[in-house]
């Protein structure tokens, strides 16, 4: 038993597929369609900076609007370092949402690359 939760336990606890800022970065510029849903907090999506054209719906609140997502779309989830944005990977792939992404590092990483922000 405790073998299985450390390993993942069974073969539908897969990992979140991710993508790292440089990677986004360049996908942007190139201008592929990309959903950018963000899962932080309003606050931080305010005033901590956020990706350009990101889409803010925060976390606690994303199961109850998951209905507003396309899922004809390839969707990144960012967060401050990733790991909300796997839950959030986690949670739209048992919906039945087969194209998305989890940005490693978060905007963290997005920051420390100093790759451009939006704020206010």
């Amino acid at each position: 038993m405790l073998r299985n939760l450390f390993q993942g336990g069974s073969k539908s606890a897969t990992a979140p597929a991710t993508i790292d800022v440089k990677t986004l970065k360049q996908r942007l510029d190139q201008g592929e369609n990309l959903l950018l849903v963000d899962v932080r907090s309003g606050e931080e999506y305010t005033y901590d900076g956020r990706i350009a054209g990101s889409r803010l719906l925060p976390l606690p609140m994303l199961a109850n609007r998951i209905e507003e997502l396309p899922k004809d779309q390839p969707i990144i989830c960012v967060c401050r370092s990733g790991n909300r944005s796997g839950v959030a990977c986690e949670q739209l792939s048992r919906k039945g949402f087969t194209n998305v992404t989890n940005l490693s590092g978060g905007m963290i990483a997005w920051a420390r690359a100093g790759f451009p922000m939006d704020r206010g």
